[in-house]
């Protein structure tokens, strides 16, 4: 296990070299300037000794390879560089909202699970009843729905009907978890309903697979209850492509809360990123990426030693 551990990581650096290689040349050809931004928009009229200042400040005179070199190596030290708007460490930018987007990334895992697989479950037992048909129309739905109309309709129709909006302050959890949660809960129920559609469908499937398989029919034959035979038995044999797909979406939602975020005022990592944007803040939209890509390769590790739990057969070696 040590050794396949050790493997998969050795293998993840050039994974994350070629993930950051693109970020930073893409970064390098958006339109805009970055000395624009960093001069406020007073490029033309500055004179050029504070031109060259901020370039050999940011590093902007060198080649861009020994730019590129420079920034794989401030993230082997866990220094992201400094903000061009602010001048503050990204590091430190990111880790502040780090936690937002990390409650709300398991909040809505935690919705995501608890709907997609009893439903998945129920769907695969009774297949083929109006109650399958309605599970499934569920799924598609939540698959095909987009976040941002959801999000929209969240805010918008209760206050039309109820004279009512979700909370739109942002309050840490540290100062009163009543309120953060009350924030919280609608945003979260939004992204895990939609997640839950692929998760529902593929235990679905996962579970009619299983059903079919000999030794549940021999289960059944010696006259064991249903639900053991479901939850005890063909269940856990077919988690193994639900969590793959779990893992991707655990992946998904550190980088693809942005919408939701920008909705529901949360000041998580998918705000931060909007506003890098639209400032060109590239060392923060940089160090984004760099966590977001570090995050993937993480879960993607976890999701392949969680198959020897749920399967003793699979040996790591």
């Amino acid at each position: 296990m040590q050794r396949y551990i050790a493997r998969r990581l050795l293998l993840a650096i050039p994974t994350f070299l070629i993930a950051s290689s693109l970020v930073f040349g893409m970064l390098r050809l958006m339109p805009g300037d970055v000395l624009y931004a960093v001069l406020e928009e007073n490029l033309v009229n500055t004179p050029l000794a504070d031109i060259e200042k901020v370039k050999a400040e940011f590093g902007l005179d060198k080649p861009i390879h020994m730019q590129y070199l420079t920034f794989i190596a401030g993230v082997a030290r866990g220094d992201l560089g400094k903000s061009l708007r602010d001048k503050k460490p990204v590091m430190d930018k990111i880790i502040s909202r780090l936690p937002v987007t990390l409650e709300l990334a398991l909040l809505a895992m935690a919705w995501s699970l608890a709907i997609a697989i009893p439903i998945g479950v129920i769907s695969a037992v009774r297949q083929d009843t109006p109650l399958d048909y309605l599970f499934r129309g569920v799924a598609i739905a939540g698959i095909s729905l987009p976040s941002f109309w959801l999000g929209t309709l969240a805010v918008v129709l209760p206050a039309l009907w109820f004279r009512w909006i979700p909370p739109l302050v942002y309050t840490p959890i540290n100062v009163d978890v009543w309120i953060n949660l009350k924030q919280f809960i609608i945003p979260s129920l939004i992204l895990g309903t939609l997640l839950a559609g692929r998760t529902m469908r593929m235990t679905r499937t996962m579970m009619l697979e299983v059903m079919r398989q000999d030794y549940i029919r021999t289960a059944m034959a010696k006259g064991l209850r249903e639900s053991v035979i479901v939850y005890r038995h063909a269940l856990k044999n077919a988690l193994i492509p639900v969590v793959t797909i779990v893992g991707l979406e655990a992946a998904f939602l550190i980088g693809g809360t942005v919408v939701i975020e920008s909705i529901f005022s949360l000041p998580g990592m998918g705000r931060l990123f909007i506003e890098a944007l639209t400032f060109r803040d590239f060392p923060v939209i940089q160090g984004l990426n760099v966590m977001i890509a570090t995050w993937v390769i993480l879960m993607n590790l976890l999701v392949d030693l969680s198959y020897s739990l749920l399967d003793p057969r699979i040996k790591y070696s």
